[in-house]
């Protein structure tokens, strides 16, 4: 990665991150006041999305080497809102109270809008920037086509099926999304490591 494509790609992971950040408030307080499995997945991962890119802002001015390592330990990273996802699916399995439908809708297409302008912000990005880039762009993809299956569930739990289980499912879905995520950042890592070596 050249200087001038360092420094776009700084500036454009420093803005994902704060926004990231940002957003992870707002849906964890409402996913803790409707009590919103699919939410709390989200938000934790708004939080994860705004680690990663906060540590690909310090790591692309490091060595190849050293981002190769940074590439695959965000691998395991974005592990951690699954897991995270897992433990309160388990809870809501427990105590089966459909979310609020309206909040629901209405969080998950405030994160829809922030997932898509940082996906759009990343794109230019993901094939220049190694496993780094590719995990920032993998990331926002994945929790905006998370976001409109979160959208979705609102009518769905108040209209067609007033259920914890559309939401608790889109859950377990985000989580299984955030674990191929990893996959495929770990393996770009892996293969840029190998490279360097």
């Amino acid at each position: 990665m050249n200087a001038e494509t360092a420094s776009g790609f700084r500036r454009t992971v420093l803005v994902v991150a704060l926004l990231n950040l940002a957003y992870f408030a707002i849906e964890f307080t409402v996913a803790r006041v409707i009590g919103s499995v699919s939410l709390f997945a989200d938000s934790v991962d708004f939080l994860e999305d705004a680690s990663v890119n906060a540590l690909i802002f310090f790591a692309v001015a490091w060595s190849a080497r050293s981002r190769a390592r940074v590439g695959m330990a965000l691998a395991l990273i974005l592990l951690v809102p699954g897991l995270a996802t897992l433990w309160t699916a388990f809870d809501k399995f427990l105590a089966p109270v459909p979310p609020q439908p309206f909040a629901l809708s209405l969080a998950g297409l405030g994160a829809l809008v922030v997932n898509v302008t940082c996906a759009f912000m990343l794109v230019a990005h993901r094939h220049r920037g190694g496993s780094l880039a590719k995990a920032a762009f993998l990331s926002a993809r994945n929790d905006a086509l998370a976001n409109i299956a979160i959208v979705i569930a609102g009518p769905v739990t108040g209209f067609l099926w007033r259920s914890a289980w559309p939401d608790l499912a889109i859950g377990l879905v985000i989580a299984a999304m955030n674990a191929d995520a990893a996959r495929e950042v770990w393996a770009a890592a892996r293969k840029e490591h190998q490279a360097r070596a």
